[in-house]
This record gives C-alpha cells, structure tokens and sequence, in this order.
C-alpha cells in the first residue's frame, strides 16, 4: 500500500507514519507537510532515511502541487494538516479557515479525480461543543465553540457532502485529547512538563475544573490505522481514551510525577467562550473495528514525562525559538 500523509510532521502525524513504518512493512509512505510553527522534521529524524518514507515540502491549499503529487497514485491518504491551537485561532482564525476548510477541499478533489480508494479525515471532539453529562456518539449534532472547532466541524460537513454528492471514499475520526512524545509544547501537558523541568510556573485557565478524555498518542494512531485498514467509506468513528480528568488533576499528576509542590501552579484569567467538558461514546470503533486503547492513564503519563526528561534538546529548542529559526533559514530562504 502507498500512502499520503498530510501534516505528517506535526505531533500526531509523525507518530502515525513512525507506526506506520514499524508495523506495516509492505507500505510506502509519503508526508506532505508545510512545516508551520508546528511542524518539525525532528520529530521523524529517525525515520527520515528509511527507504518506504519520502517527505514533500508543501501546503494542502497548493493546488497544483497536491494535484501533481496524487497523480504519482496512493492507495489512500490520511489528513492530519490542520491548524489546531485553540488560543491561536480566537486571535486570528484565517489560517485556520484556511487551512482546515479550504485546504481539506483540495485534497478531497484530488482524491475525487484520482479515484483514491479511502480518505481519512481526522477531526476532533471539539466539533461536538460541550457537554455537562453523558458523551457524544457519531450521531450527535455539531456545536462547535470556537474558531477552530468551527473550522473542522466545517471540514468534517465538507467530507460528508462529497461522500454523499461523489461517493468520494471518506471516514472521518473524532478523537478526545491526546498526548505523549513529540507534542508541541504550547498544550497543557508537554508545557506543564517543560516548564516545571525549567523550574517555571504553570499557568491553569480558570478554576482548573474543564473536564478532558485524556488518550495516549500510540493508541490514536492504532485506532485510525484500523479505520484505515477496516472503516467502511461514508463512516464516523469516535476515539476516545477512557481517562476524564479536570486540567487540575493533570497538573497535580505531573506534579507528584517530577516532584514538584502545587505552589507552582498559577491560576490565570479563562480563555473565552472556554468549553467546560467534552466526552465521547466510542463503542463503535471497540464494536466494529475491535479497536481499544492499549495504555491506561497512569502508565502513559509516566512514559510521557520520562520521554520529555530524556528528549530535554528537543523541546527546549522549540520554545526558545531556536527550531524555527532554522526552519526558516532552510524552508523560507530567511
């Protein structure tokens, strides 16, 4: 199988193509990144000279190159490009438009006139809004509560209109918030983790009392492996880790875990229009599929602080903005 990885340099996708490459050793995989902010080929350093692995410099919204780069032919392609900071997205939301709506666009119209046989869309819980009780199943209706929820909840109809106008091949995934290695370290784990190494304080929105399911990155990447492998064209399947918990009783976990006091929170003004919870039914992934997270909460973040305390070069040259200076000078003749 040859396959497209979108955004594959990012925290998710660079996880997904290093499974890819380990477990299926019959599949070729090309990654079509733009290498944003966010994006970093260190994080598939290890992987970069594996024959079965190409990397293509460029942005989705680029019609002629992916265009170009579909008619080399793939059996299928997985969408991970997206920009997804929420707090990015309340000061400006055009790239977000951009990128997450127009760019899912063009790749779904090449996997139109190529005549790819599947297309992985991989969305989020956020396009579900907030919930008090229970959780969302793929049936629920789409709330989205800010910018850049809206911009995948967007995409996520876009998907489902050439599904249904096209019988365009497309499978959606929602998935709860994941973490572990090589997550950018503006997200409350890898930033409480950094910053408590570097003896900083923690900032906690609000009351620290938003509930999120927490799942470990490996278990993602198995669950949309299996929707690539199994899911049936037309489908939505939700992913979820089975882990609640407020963002208070993460920060105190990570605090036992480096053995740091609580006086290292510090609690700041709400972000706005903050969603307090989100919750997904997964079940039809576990029922159809057979798919279930391999780590419980407290194994995987343990994994996740030994990994940043082992990889400290790596993330200290992306908050002190040493990366993306050399990204510049490589990518953008700077």
């Amino acid at each position: 199988m040859k396959i497209l990885v979108t955004g594959g340099a990012g925290f998710i996708g660079s996880n997904f193509i290093r499974l890819v490459l380990k477990e299926q050793p019959q599949w070729d995989v090309i990654n079509l990144d733009k290498l944003t902010y966010c994006g970093n080929l260190e994080n598939l350093k290890d992987v970069q000279d594996n024959k079965r692995y190409r990397f293509v410099h460029g942005d989705i919204v680029d019609r002629e190159l992916v265009d170009k780069l579909m008619g080399e032919g793939f059996d299928a392609v997985v969408n991970f490009a997206a920009e997804s900071h929420v707090d990015r997205s309340l000061l400006d939301a055009t790239p977000f438009i951009r990128t997450n709506i127009e760019g899912t666009m063009v790749l779904l119209e090449g996997v139109k006139k190529y005549g790819i046989e599947k297309y992985i869309q991989v969305s989020t819980d956020e396009v579900y809004g907030s919930i008090e009780k229970g959780s969302f199943t793929e049936l629920s209706n789409l709330a989205p509560g800010s910018p850049y929820s809206a911009s995948k909840a967007a995409a996520d109809l876009l998907c489902r209109a050439y599904w249904n106008t096209h019988k365009t091949p497309v499978v959606i995934t929602r998935c709860t918030n994941n973490y572990g290695p090589y997550q950018f370290p503006e997200k409350l784990i890898p930033l409480a983790i950094s910053n408590l190494l570097e003896d900083k304080t923690i900032p906690i929105y609000g009351d620290g009392l938003n509930v999120r399911d927490w799942i470990y990155v490996e278990d993602h990447c198995r669950a949309i492996l299996s929707v690539l492998e199994k899911g049936k064209a037309g489908e939505i399947f939700n992913i979820a880790g089975g882990s609640e918990r407020t963002n208070l009783e993460i920060v105190h976990a990570l605090l036992t875990l480096l053995g740091k006091k609580k006086d290292m929170m510090k609690f700041v003004e709400d972000r706005p229009g903050h969603d307090r919870r989100y919750s997904l039914d997964d079940s039809k992934i576990r029922r159809e599929l057979g798919w279930k997270p391999k780590y419980g909460f407290d194994e995987a973040i343990t994994r996740t602080v030994e990994w940043y305390c082992k990889n400290e070069k790596w993330w200290h040259r992306i908050k002190t903005g040493e990366y993306l200076k050399y990204y510049e000078r490589m990518y953008l003749g700077r």
